[in-house]
């Protein structure tokens, strides 16, 4: 989970920045930074749907016994 960031408490510098982001541009005129690409990649979305499946694909494999066995385990396990 990211941090946030102690440096930007300051009114005046969220000020700056929400004026920069409506602008599309740092206000001496230099563009902003794009974007981490992996965010916006196609194959971040196939990984994203492929692995909500996992978990279902698995359980469909196990015999009931084996899934009840699994779910009282998780039961009986103190939490951490």
């Amino acid at each position: 989970m990211p941090t946030r960031s102690s440096k930007d408490h300051d009114f005046a510098t969220v000020a700056r920045r929400v004026v920069e982001q409506a602008i599309g541009e740092h206000l001496d005129g230099t563009p902003l930074e794009e974007p981490d690409a992996r965010e916006e990649s196609s194959g971040s979305r196939i990984g994203k749907a492929g692995g909500s499946k996992g978990g279902r694909a698995r359980a469909d494999k196990l015999s009931p016994a084996k899934r009840k066995s699994i779910g009282q385990e998780s039961c009986r396990r103190p939490l951490e």
